[in-house]
């Protein structure tokens, strides 16, 4: 396969974004683009517009809510929505994309925020992750070549976030939900971004409330790539597109890009 270049976008909206989004795959000419947060219907979503670019979509979404989608130079071989477990409702659908580009697998997630740990939201964040776990475990080896991306939601260590001891009953801090995190990265996924980034300041979610967030550094790493041990050691580097999120209208996350070498 060669070089593969992947990304990973929370885009809050994709319509909404599409001149972000153009100026990144026009800078940066990923080979896939996992999508989160897309908040489009099927019928709405903007085929044209990525095939004029030369990219195909794949993609499952609701209307005004949630919706994942993965962008590619060429069709997957296979691509499937949902954990298919049985307990799959159409917002586990627009949440969870997984495809297979030849020896490549790749999981797209957008994992619940979970709003405050007192609701049945974080109960099903948490559940989210155990399903996570439960599909690992049910479809893929850690031996294959397998990229886990998206929005996942939680800051694994402190250094991922501005000011943790002001967060730790945050519902994307708290052990909770840090635990959870590695109880899924324990069946074989290692975090390739630290891998060639790992100094603190390195982050993806600057949020709109917060007065000068970029310009500030006031940030949250919560978009992630989890590698198998396989395909990390084939990852050449890993980087922020930090300056989508200076655009005008932008999302308040931005997009991660990792290489390798396949």
């Amino acid at each position: 396969m060669g070089a593969v270049k992947v990304a990973s976008f929370n885009v809050n909206s994709l319509k909404a974004r599409l001149p972000v989004v153009l100026r990144f795959l026009r800078e940066e000419s990923p080979d896939m683009v996992c999508f989160q947060e897309t908040k489009c219907q099927d019928a709405d979503f903007p085929l044209d517009f990525f095939a004029d670019l030369g990219y195909s979509a794949a993609f499952k979404g609701m209307k005004s809510y949630n919706g994942v989608a993965i962008v590619s130079r060429r069709p997957p071989d296979e691509c499937s929505f949902g954990f298919q477990d049985g307990e799959d409702n159409e917002q586990d659908s627009s949440r969870l994309a997984a495809a297979r580009f030849g020896s490549l697998l790749l999981v797209n997630s957008y994992v619940p925020q979970g709003k405050s740990m007192e609701l049945p939201d974080f109960g099903y964040k948490i559940r989210f992750f155990e399903r996570l776990k439960l599909l690992f475990q049910r479809r893929f080896s850690p031996s294959d070549l397998l990229l886990w991306t998206g929005d996942i939601n939680v800051v694994p260590t402190d250094i991922d976030v501005t000011h943790p001891e002001n967060k730790r009953d945050h519902v994307c801090v708290c052990r909770e939900a840090r635990d959870a995190l590695a109880s899924v990265l324990e069946w074989g996924l290692v975090d390739v971004y630290r891998k060639h980034r790992p100094d603190p300041g390195e982050f993806s979610f600057w949020d709109y409330r917060v007065k000068d967030a970029l310009s500030r550094n006031i940030g949250w790493r919560i978009d992630h790539f989890f590698a198998t041990a396989a395909l990390a050691a084939l990852s050449r580097d890993a980087h922020t597109a930090r300056e989508l999120r200076a655009m005008e209208r932008p999302s308040d996350h931005t997009a991660i890009v990792a290489e390798f070498d396949l």
